[in-house]
């Protein structure tokens, strides 16, 4: 292609132009910064997948307190009902918002919200039933690691679904899956009743992930989110019924525990996790919301005195990296890239 430009800067501001990397000459950059690059949806997901993480991190020893008290699947009933309230009010006031726009619910859309609730429900029944079932026969290390694994098991299932996946988002899980051995791990992994337990479990975190990821966009992120609370609720009823002996008493010495696990866990942290997926890749959120086994470290160091010793600390770091690596490693290497066929087609 001739060009007519008269200087350096000329030519140089022409090129740009014409391979599309700014509209405005007058605008021109050698390099466009961090914040134009990423976008705005990408960033919000982000933030509030890491909100997610921190709350369910923290909400370890919440539930850990809790435990001493009541059974796991009588805290999960309680828990996830406690959600369920939490989101009702919401709900009522986007319905009204609708019914005063003239928006009417086919029945329709509610089959289909109850359809999708009782397949994201099951699927957080199985795998947080699986993971605390799993605890009473290996240890919280093990079972964190092993339940981490979700990181890597998310973009292999998801290749099966139709996802599309890059180098970086493998680099980052292996970072990812790394940090959480350094982290959790401090003897040799066994496979006990315990251990596979968890692996199990860990298939079903990655199968809600997908799910989740699925069914988002289909619905309201409220509805959605409320639905499979409920779902998990009532199993988990049923379970705590027939297999585990639950007092008042017990319940309420675990309430703070309980109101922690039931408010923040569940009625905020799940509900962001519905809301930021509508925008996140299914296999980036697994790895930032693996982070929550960090926060878990360092929520046990500040509130129950556990300590971190140099490995915990190079897990964190590990940790880390593969987030920012799974991030960063598609937003530059497709501006390199066009960077890259611009400058050999054009010049």
């Amino acid at each position: 292609m001739r060009r007519t430009c008269r200087t350096l800067n000329d030519c140089e501001m022409q090129h740009n132009a014409e391979v599309g990397l700014f509209t405005k000459p007058s605008n021109f950059k050698p390099l466009k910064p961090l914040y134009s690059i990423m976008e705005k949806t990408t960033l919000k997901s982000d933030g509030l997948l890491l909100i997610t993480a921190t709350i369910w991190g923290t909400a370890f020893v919440a539930q850990r307190i809790g435990m001493d008290y009541i059974g796991p699947f009588t805290y999960s009933s309680i828990r996830f009902a406690l959600g369920c309230l939490v989101l009702f009010p919401l709900i009522l006031r986007t319905r009204k918002k609708e019914t005063r726009t003239g928006k009417t619910i086919a029945l329709l859309n509610v089959k289909a919200l109850l359809f999708s609730g009782g397949i994201a429900g099951l699927a957080l029944f199985s795998g947080v039933s699986l993971q605390q079932v799993g605890l009473v026969y290996t240890t919280a290390g093990k079972a964190g690691f092993i339940t981490g694994l979700y990181v890597i098991i998310v973009p292999v299932l998801g290749l099966l679904w139709g996802h599309r996946t890059t180098i970086g988002t493998w680099l980052g899980a292996c970072f990812a899956v790394a940090g959480l051995y350094l982290l959790s791990i401090t003897g040799n992994l066994t496979i006990s009743l315990g251990d596979m337990l968890e692996l199990i479990g860990a298939f079903f975190w990655a199968v809600h992930v997908l799910i989740i990821a699925w069914l988002s966009p289909k619905h309201d992120s409220l509805e959605l989110a409320f639905a499979q609370f409920a779902v998990c609720s009532i199993l988990s009823l049923i379970v705590a019924i027939f297999f585990e002996a639950t007092t008042l008493a017990g319940i309420f010495q675990a309430a703070i525990p309980i109101l922690y696990g039931g408010v923040l866990s569940v009625g905020v942290a799940y509900t962001l996790q519905v809301v930021a997926q509508k925008n996140a890749h299914p296999a980036h959120a697994a790895i930032i919301m693996s982070l929550e086994t960090v926060f878990a470290a360092a929520a046990g160091w500040i509130i129950l005195n556990e300590t971190l010793t140099s490995r915990n600390l190079v897990g964190c770091a590990l940790m880390l990296v593969g987030m920012l690596l799974s991030q960063l490693w598609e937003i530059y290497g497709r501006y390199a890239f066009k960077l890259l066929t611009a400058n050999k087609s054009n010049w």
